[in-house]
């Protein structure tokens, strides 16, 4: 892995805007979490067609789900700017700035209820908001029986989107599915014909099987596409007393060229072959228990919080919020700030 340091310690031009310019992006007056949620729903709905998974859904008629061509025409654009702009550069800057931000706490579930409200009206599949989806996940996992880490896991898996308010420059680096950077692409990413505008394509660096890693390195020691997987794990990592599975969970439940399709056995260790069968297993909870039938949020708040508390602190450092929410609909949860750390 000393190619992998040297190439972390090169000195890089940042991709990401300093905090004076940041004002003059589209996310001026606060990020458009609607466009965020659209996004990431559609690409939720691809990923529900391309699955041959039965549980929990499997009373549920998967046909009434748009066919995959017609989703793609939701994404393709999406995916596009993902594939240009995730380059190793990009990724090496993206965790300076993660490592850099400004402290800012809140509770898990205010975190929760930050992210709620973002519906997509548009969206035919489900009229649901964040923090009903995240119950829905975790309900999901609950009632078939599995155990309170995993339900917990559940509950606070997408709540790395909170990226989308602090450092990130748009949808493209917050949601999506994600790959390895450094190493050549797997031709089983989504829309890979698009990752041959990445700059890092044709770049002897990367574009090898192995490219800056060597065999049988482990995930761990990769660098996966930035976005609100990665984010989460990295602010959960040392924050909570979530096992080694939770984690897993947390971090590749969005890498389907991995878990899906297989891709990358390569870069595999025997603690990643040991965890694929949890991110596997997962992933059946996030994407099929989407529904129009909202869990009763109020009654399960008391019991998810009792949960809460016994993997994460009073706070949790997430940091602080250089964006604020916009929402056609915004509430008063959606208004909460983060406090500053002492």
């Amino acid at each position: 892995m000393s190619s992998v340091v040297s190439v972390r310690q090169q000195p890089v031009k940042s991709s990401i805007a300093p905090a004076e310019e940041q004002h003059t992006t589209p996310f001026q007056n606060g990020v458009d979490m609607q466009a965020l949620e659209r996004i990431s729903d559609k690409i939720d709905e691809l990923n529900v067609i391309k699955a041959d998974m039965k549980k929990p859904g499997a009373e549920k008629d998967k046909t009434q789900f748009r066919q995959y061509d017609e989703k793609q025409g939701h994404v393709i654009i999406f995916y596009t700017e993902q594939h240009l702009k995730q380059t190793v550069e990009y990724n090496i800057t993206a965790r300076q700035v993660f490592a850099n931000r400004e402290p800012g706490k809140m509770p898990v579930m205010a975190a929760a209820k930050l992210l709620d409200e973002y519906v997509d009206q548009s969206d035919p599949d489900t009229q649901v908001g964040q923090l009903e989806h995240l119950f829905q996940t975790s309900e999901a996992a609950r009632l078939a029986g599995r155990p309170d880490w995993y339900v917990v896991t559940g509950f606070v898996h997408d709540l790395g989107k909170l990226w989308g308010l602090m450092g990130a420059q748009g949808q493209w680096d917050t949601v999506g599915d994600t790959f390895i950077v450094g190493a050549e692409y797997s031709k089983r990413i989504e829309l890979y014909e698009s990752l041959k505008d990445n700059p890092d394509f044709n770049d002897p660096r990367y574009n090898t099987k192995y490219g800056i890693y060597s065999p049988g390195c482990g995930l761990d020691n990769v660098m996966m596409s930035w976005g609100h997987d990665e984010f989460l794990y990295q602010v959960l990592k040392d924050q909570s007393t979530l096992p080694p599975e939770a984690l897993a969970m947390i971090r590749y439940h969005s890498f389907y060229p991995w878990h899906r399709e297989n891709e990358y056995s390569h870069f595999e260790n025997d603690h990643d072959r040991a965890m694929k069968p949890w991110v596997q297993d997962f992933n059946q909870f996030d994407l099929y228990s989407k529904s129009d039938s909202p869990p009763d949020v109020e009654k399960l708040t008391p019991m998810y919080e009792k949960m809460l508390a016994k993997y994460f602190p009073a706070e949790v450092n997430f940091g602080a919020l250089l964006k604020r929410p916009t929402s056609s609909s915004s509430s008063s949860s959606s208004n909460s700030s983060l406090s500053e750390s002492a």
